[in-house]
């Protein structure tokens, strides 16, 4: 069957009105075909969901398929979003950032616009833009983890190709351990930290320790290196880019300090340090400045001064140990935290 490229109106006729997101996923039998050079993913270092599609396109071997565009880490925009993130006008502007080598945009959202003239969401990252009908293809960061593991297999080397973090032997297990992992740790971490009560964050912190105590559990149980053992999944991934960033920033800045990570949770920490040190692409995606100075320079409600703090330091530790039966399984004992971590399925 003769499948027909899709022209920038009818994308756009498509997409138009869109409430929040794009859904679509590069595929040999869709209207995105994989092919290098065409797609540009649009990213923020400092962005722990943005983190997911990066990690995912370094362990695909796609740097060389789809270049990156990183956008500045502050200023953020208002409560509503607005401007949003910014682009420099130079590459010195600010390390790591880049100027959009595409439309010289000033902001993420002309990229929205520009999608979609009638757009009525947020201007996120990560985005999965397509040059050649010039519309985003997809901007939800679960689905590019995802999608982005097979989009391109039939352009990539036989070894990428079959690289795969959903495999289907654990895909019951990666299902069911996403689901809390998302809910309680990903996104708990915000939950608590944008807390307007004490009550709220009373409520939220001890649900970011309980899922942290049962991944502690977990590791252990399952003899590492990786969440389910010997195989690195979505799990290693999505957990990976919130840990990477829990001692630097959520233990101070959201106030989720019944325990760090270093301190209290020797096995996280010792599987931490393992993808950080020895598995390619996982240190390679992380940029601690960015990811700092994102968070204290863009909520002034949280942190008016906008001053970040040195520590801590050293940003990972070194030093894995290979056996983990060796690695002391710790966790925080407080009595909340431990009854919603027994609630935990």
């Amino acid at each position: 069957m003769t499948s027909v490229r899709p022209t920038p109106t009818t994308v756009a006729q498509h997409l138009a009105g869109s409430a929040q997101s794009w859904h679509d996923k590069v595929s040999p039998d869709g209207p995105f075909k994989p092919e290098k050079g065409r797609y540009r993913l649009y990213i923020g270092l400092f962005c722990p969901f943005a983190h997911r599609a990066n990690l995912v396109r370094h362990l695909k071997g796609l740097q060389d398929i789809i270049p990156v565009t990183v956008v500045k880490p502050y200023p953020k925009g208002d409560d509503k979003g607005w401007p949003g993130w910014q682009f420099p006008a130079t590459d010195d502007e600010y390390p790591g950032a880049n100027p959009d080598p595409l439309f010289h945009a000033k902001y993420l959202h002309e990229l929205y616009f520009k999608a979609d003239p009638e757009y009525k969401g947020r201007y996120s990252v990560p985005v999965l833009w397509d040059t050649q009908t010039n519309t985003i293809v997809n901007n939800e960061s679960a689905e590019l983890m995802r999608d982005l593991q097979t989009g391109f297999n039939s352009i990539l080397p036989e070894a990428d190709a079959n690289v795969t973090l959903y495999p289907e032997h654990l895909r019951e297990q990666i299902d069911h351990i996403s689901e809390w992992m998302q809910r309680d740790l990903n996104t708990g971490v915000y939950k608590a930290g944008f807390a307007r009560t004490q009550e709220d964050y009373d409520k939220n912190v001890p649900v970011v320790f309980a899922a942290l105590n049962k991944l502690e559990k977990i590791i252990h149980a399952n003899g590492g290196p990786y969440i389910l053992g010997e195989a690195l999944t979505e799990l290693d991934v999505r957990a990976y880019a919130t840990i990477v960033r829990f001692d630097a920033v959520y233990v101070q800045h959201f106030k989720c300090n019944l325990g760090m990570i270093r301190h209290d949770y020797p096995q996280i920490n010792n599987w931490l340090k393992n993808l950080y040190w020895n598995v390619e692409g996982f240190r390679e995606t992380i940029d601690f400045r960015h990811t700092k100075e994102n968070y204290t320079k863009s909520h002034g409600d949280i942190n008016p001064l906008a001053i970040t703090p040195m520590g801590p330091w050293p940003e990972v530790e070194e030093g894995y140990e290979r056996d983990v039966g060796k690695v002391r399984v710790g966790d925080v004992d407080m009595p909340r935290v431990l009854e919603l971590e027994r609630e935990i399925v």
